[in-house]
């Protein structure tokens, strides 16, 4: 009889045994937060894993710690629980550094009760003091021992894996298939202050409790990347830890929160900016912006808690007003109110994103750019520069992702930035830019074309 394919392997073990040092490992890249502090990973994360020729979706996951019935520990652990229900084997970590302790006794009973096919790997043994032959007593078999930071003993964990993924079954990795042939989702980041219900924003796009949500601020730690398709378009979303440092928890670890945010946003297509109807834009709100602007991404600002908020139509042209003075790049963003908690509006976001998206990849034809640099010259002319008007003499759009113009003058260095801001504005009314950062890039040169007309 084949043995059955394991296409989904979850990583569990209580907090601090390496669960997230070897998803980084099989992961083959730094996804999940590392720390010595127990507990860092809340939410379940999933990558394309391979080891050796053997492709799977490895699953990081919290700890399965009891709590109190409505607890942020008790939320962890109905993460870790539909993890384990949707995987097909099991990778149960525990320290062979510390010994077998009763929290792992209680783990692999609960094991044997799913079902699932487990692998147990005893974890941090590349040092004398290791002993994994106490772990036999947990009655799953010889424990592997292993190393993720070192990479030791994969070769054993590889044997363990291969009859569960048959060859003829194995996927190859995504960086292997053709380009041609790649369906490429839109990457999308979800960015926000604590506790503006980012993540319940997800879980209702996405139908399902997938993220961790409640009343604490500042839950989600890690930058989790989630696949969806919404009206036959593959989607990543990527859920993000705030983009702020904050002084709880360790400063460490809070840093590598926001590096961890920052590195989605340098990967995102568009940002969806998640601010609270019941409050003022913060500093911090604007901050937020500011980065994603500054990194050229298209944005789409969602107004959440939009059913608590009285006069409706002062607090849209109030919030979108201080966005556009705060962040002069963003003028024209696309607002979306509505409530993650109720679900109402929510269905007008997705529709706001792809529009954004096209915008940010929208090339304007060189002819088109040229007559509208006339008409907007001839409509405010450029500054006198030693008592002799400045010539633009050209445009171009050198590139997409974000609109980049490249406008060449006879003397670049003297053209005033408020007269670059106005060609920027007459650019995004003109030809339907709105809320994508525009860049204008000045060169010294004639025009390319003019001795080709002549």
């Amino acid at each position: 009889m084949a043995a059955e394919s394991a296409k989904r392997v979850a990583i569990i073990g209580r907090p601090n045994v390496g669960k997230s040092t070897l998803f980084n490992r099989l992961a083959g890249k730094k996804l999940a937060l590392v720390h010595d502090l127990p507990g860092v990973t809340r939410d379940r994360r999933e990558a394309p894993a391979a080891l050796g020729d053997l492709r799977f979706t490895i699953i990081d996951t919290a700890g399965l710690d009891d709590g109190e019935k409505g607890s942020l520990t008790q939320r962890m652990r109905s993460q870790t629980i539909a993890a384990l229900d949707d995987a097909d084997a099991i990778l149960f970590l525990v320290d062979a550094k510390a010994g077998l302790t009763a929290a792992d006794r209680d783990f692999a009973q609960l094991l044997r009760r799913r079902g699932r096919k487990v692998i147990l790997i005893a974890n941090k043994a590349e040092g004398r003091d290791a002993d994994s032959d106490a772990f036999f007593a947990l009655g799953l078999g010889e424990p592997i021992a292993l190393s993720a930071e070192h990479g030791d003993g994969l070769s054993a964990l590889y044997d363990a894996l291969a009859p569960l993924i048959p060859d003829d079954d194995a996927e190859p990795a995504e960086e292997d298939a053709p380009p041609e042939l790649a369906d490429r989702p839109l990457l999308l980041a979800v960015i926000g202050r604590p506790n503006v219900g980012k993540s319940t924003l997800v879980n209702r796009l996405l139908g399902s409790e997938r993220m961790l949500t409640g009343p604490e601020a500042g839950i989600t730690r890690d930058a989790i990347a989630i696949d969806w398709q919404f009206r036959g378009r593959k989607i990543r979303f990527f859920d993000t830890a705030v983009l702020r440092r904050r002084p709880r928890v360790t400063e460490k670890l809070e840093q590598l929160a926001v590096d961890d945010t920052r590195e989605a946003v340098r990967f995102a297509e568009v940002c969806v900016l998640v601010v609270d109807a019941t409050q003022l834009l913060e500093k911090q709100d604007l901050t937020i912006a500011r980065e994603i602007a500054e990194e050229g991404r298209a944005i789409v600002l969602a107004i959440n808690k939009w059913d608590l908020v009285a006069d409706k139509r002062e607090k849209l042209k109030d919030l979108r007003d201080a966005l556009e003075h705060g962040v002069t790049q963003l003028a024209g963003i696309t607002a979306v109110t509505l409530s993650a908690k109720t679900g109402a509006g929510v269905d007008k976001l997705m529709p706001a994103v792809l529009e954004s998206y096209e915008v940010w990849n929208r090339r304007i034809p060189t002819p088109q750019l040229n007559r509208w640099l006339e008409e907007a010259q001839a409509r405010n002319p450029p500054p006198l520069v030693s008592g002799r008007r400045l010539r633009l003499r050209y445009m171009t759009q050198a590139n997409i992702r974000p609109p980049t113009f490249a406008l060449f003058a006879s003397k670049p260095g003297d053209l005033p930035e408020s007269y670059r801001r106005y060609l920027t504005n007459q650019l995004r009314t003109s030809f339907d830019l709105p809320g994508v950062p525009i860049r204008m890039m000045l060169r010294k040169g004639k025009n390319p074309y003019e001795e080709k007309r002549g």
